[in-house]
């Protein structure tokens, strides 16, 4: 099967008690997003001849929109439905009127009522494997239109008004529509085209966020599969298998659920144990005194037999995960096996080192997962781990080798989400096989589909 590791699902708006907010935010949100592109609309200038009045109309604005009816809602096997019923429209425009040999200018406040705006954002998968709006369709009326003319000769030419109103409300129409293809088709798929689908994670390892299929959108979700894997920089073919379950989410009461398997964790630990990350030499300055004088003692009598002359020679400490860690989830927590080879030599100045010993090692330590802003990390602690009573040589064997996991993978990895997205304030919670972070509040770019209060989970099975 390909391999997905990371699922994405984007819910409407659940009509739950406590998420009022969530419905009020959307809304202004969404509407902000609108009225921001119709604002933006260029009229051309005006002219013509009506009986023996000439007039030109120049510097047409928009000044206000009221969009008091819009809504936001999935299109099963499209994609997203924008929809504003019976709204307004307040603008203004400038006028120079000649009548016979009277010359006249004023400002026209103009309103257009019952402005309906229907609108469907397709949404796929692009040759890259990124999100984008493949086609908009657009469907936009203005019911009727009425203006108010002002200046010393404002009821004079009230009679035009008919005629003036009726030509705004005709390029008014044929203008909305291309403003909010512009917006969805250029602006917003430029934004979406800021989520990394291959990058870089370090100097190491990458991470690929491709999706493997078109979006797949209900009447009550929009459901992304991410492939999410990691790979080495140096070795970009090879990678592991995936004999992870699909990720299911079960729930439908929050914004957003992102679903992780223990397979996403799996190939990042994979990808840096193949680019030989996991190895340390630890000799000289950098041995920690309490650790030298652990192996000192340890291994005093076996130098005193070995040459008695090397008990002051310098000792090094070799450490080398043999193979892939391997991460388990459990509403416990999740923690992560690994094994590695230890080799203790002593360092006679001026000859070959010799080896004290060499052994095998297992270690397991809790893996506590965190988001912050857009990146997912994961710190080592073995404290849950370490027994009181077990040799102390182990335990701080057992230390040694944590860095070597938390050096790397305390720095995290962004998650697919575009620039001026964050999630904040994080809580974390542990189930069977599952992580779950309920991340309360996105800071949105204004995207149709993303917004502001998002709840965040990972769930799956």
């Amino acid at each position: 099967m390909e391999d997905m590791l990371v699922k994405v699902l984007f819910l409407p708006l659940p009509n739950i008690p406590g998420q009022v907010c969530f419905v009020f935010t959307v809304k202004y949100e969404t509407q902000k997003f609108v009225e921001e592109e119709l604002s933006n609309i260029s009229m051309p200038e005006m002219k013509g001849e009506e009986g023996r009045f000439q007039y030109t109309i120049t510097d047409v604005k928009i000044t206000e929109l009221n969009l008091t009816h819009a809504d936001l809602r999935f299109i099963p096997d499209v994609g997203l439905l924008f929809d504003v019923q019976n709204s307004s429209i307040s603008l203004t425009f400038n006028r120079r009127i000649l009548y016979w040999f009277f010359y006249d200018t004023g400002n026209i406040n103009a309103s257009a009522e019952g402005v309906n705006i229907n609108t469907a954002l397709n949404l796929i998968r692009d040759e890259e494997g990124r999100l984008k709006i493949n086609n908009i369709t657009c469907d936009a009326k203005i019911s009727k239109m009425s203006a108010k003319f002002s200046g010393t000769l404002g009821r004079v030419y009230g009679f035009l008004a008919r005629f003036l109103t009726t030509g705004m409300r005709f390029l008014l129409n044929q203008k909305i529509c291309p403003a909010l293809d512009h917006a969805a088709l250029v602006l917003v798929n430029s934004l979406l085209e800021t989520i990394p689908v291959r990058t870089e994670v370090d100097q190491f390892i990458g991470i690929d966020y491709s999706l493997i299929s078109d979006p797949v959108v209900t009447s009550r979700s929009l459901d992304m599969h991410f492939r999410g894997m990691f790979f080495d920089l140096s070795h970009q073919n090879i990678s592991l298998v995936n004999y992870a379950v699909e990720p299911v989410i079960k729930e439908y009461d929050r914004m957003v659920y992102l679903a992780l398997s223990e397979f996403f964790f799996d190939s990042g630990l994979f990808s840096y144990y193949t680019a030989g990350v996991f190895q340390m030499h630890i000799v000289n300055e950098k041995m920690p005194k309490d650790l030298e004088m652990l192996l000192r003692t340890t291994y005093f009598g076996f130098i005193m037999m070995l040459n008695p002359a090397l008990v002051d020679a310098p000792l090094s400490l070799q450490l080398a995960v043999n193979s892939p860690p391997k991460t388990s989830i459990k509403t416990s927590g999740a923690t992560v096996v690994m094994t590695a080879i230890v080799n203790v030599m002593v360092l006679p100045p001026g000859q070959p080192p010799v080896q004290l010993s060499s052994m095998t090692m297992e270690t397991k330590f809790n893996a506590k997962v965190s988001m912050r802003g857009k990146r997912l990390s994961v710190h080592a602690d073995l404290r849950r781990f370490l027994i009181p009573l077990q040799a102390p040589l182990k335990t701080m064997l057992q230390m040694s080798v944590v860095p070597l996991i938390n050096n790397w993978t305390k720095r995290g990895v962004r998650i697919p989400l575009a620039d001026g997205m964050d999630f904040i304030e994080e809580v974390v919670e542990y189930h069977n096989v599952s992580v779950i972070l309920p991340l309360d509040y996105l800071r949105s770019f204004r995207l149709f589909f993303i917004f502001m209060k998002i709840k965040h989970k990972i769930d799956f099975d």
